[in-house]
């Protein structure tokens, strides 16, 4: 089988009425992630990383050029094939942490896994172990720290394994250490299990770990010297 990257972006654009007119957010973008790589975007606020984030996840469709996934042009799907490849394939961190108020934090973290019918066996308690989460699994979101709903929802993205993880900020409400675990999290998933990590970050920490830098500017992705 030929050796697509996970992502591949090619002539992106996505814009949005704006008055009487359109902005546009995303111009012309080329991107490609592979399996096992690790690759952080940077830039400043409003510079439309999430917007990026979003299309790469198949949360929003661009307005111009295609987006593949391991060779197929997500453009052609339904939003039916977009829903099931976000639940089966894909991990997210969102800023907002996105955890559901009714279910406690082990539910929110098994939820991947009981969406795609496998088994629930001990790998969330582990993996909430592994986090520092063991005492609150029992607890409901607003029942513990913002750090703690942040690694609960880091333990969400990756709990099903998923093929490619995409997280905006996905340390910015951490410690140092917390943040340093977090970052052996996504490492162990997307080193270990041949995942693709993508992620917007303001970090030092968290893009020192990439294997590639990139700077969004103008609506285009620009490699940051190291």
């Amino acid at each position: 089988m030929p050796d697509f990257p996970v992502i591949r972006a090619r002539g992106v654009h996505k814009s949005y009425p704006e008055g009487d007119g359109r902005h546009t957010v995303i111009r012309g973008l080329d991107l490609d992630i592979h399996a096992g790589e690790i690759v952080a975007i940077l830039g400043r606020s409003g510079s439309g990383k999430t917007t990026l984030l979003n299309l790469i996840g198949a949360m929003d469709r661009p307005s111009a050029g295609s987006i593949h996934f391991g060779g197929r042009d997500m453009s052609d799907w339904s939003d039916a094939e977009r829903t099931l490849f976000r639940r089966r394939r894909l991990g997210f961190v969102f800023q907002a942490f996105n955890l559901l108020p009714t279910l406690t934090v082990w539910e929110n973290v098994a939820l991947p896994l009981e969406l795609n019918a496998r088994p629930l066996d001990d790998q969330v308690s582990r993996l909430l172990d592994s986090l520092g989460l063991a005492g609150v699994g029992d607890r409901f979101p607003d029942q513990i720290s913002g750090g703690e709903q942040q690694r609960a929802a880091i333990a969400r993205a990756v709990v099903h394994q998923p093929d490619l993880i995409i997280a905006d900020e996905p340390t910015g409400n951490l410690d140092l250490e917390s943040g340093r675990e977090v970052i052996g999290l996504f490492e162990a998933c997307v080193r270990g299990a041949g995942a693709a990590l993508v992620m917007a970050t303001h970090s030092r920490e968290m893009s020192g770990s990439a294997d590639r830098v990139l700077e969004l500017r103008e609506g285009s992705l620009m490699p940051v010297n190291a």
